[in-house]
């Protein structure tokens, strides 16, 4: 079956950096684009950013935005979120997500999340 496995998150400081790493398996990862959103506690689901099947084109939320930079290996089966300049705000589970449609809304396959808590 299709399995999405994130891994890289963890607590850092305010201005820290973090990569978060997402390795898929059970479907062609060349395929499908990638994205990553995130969810704070009480909150919505929120975008933050999405690439390409091919890598060459991402999108990103104005609060990702010269912040975070997504990248892919599609050798490896593995998607990437730099991360940089952390905030408190950016405190989440971040997911990971794929799908055959590039910046679709509603992406057929989830990663479990993984936590990322930024202190001030």
């Amino acid at each position: 079956q299709v399995q999405l496995v994130e891994s890289g998150g963890g607590l850092v400081q305010a201005g820290d950096s973090l990569r978060l790493s997402c390795k898929a398996s059970g479907l062609d990862f060349s395929s499908h684009a990638m994205g990553w959103f995130r969810q704070a506690p009480g909150k919505e689901r929120e975008f933050v950013a999405a690439i390409s099947q091919n890598g060459l084109t991402t999108y990103y939320s104005d609060s990702a935005k010269g912040r975070f930079v997504a990248d892919r290996d599609n050798a490896e089966n593995t998607g990437y979120l730099q991360m940089n300049s952390l905030n408190p705000d950016d405190t989440a589970v971040y997911y990971c997500a794929a799908d055959l449609v590039y910046n679709s809304r509603n992406f057929a396959y989830w990663g479990q999340g993984t936590q990322v808590t930024v202190s001030s």
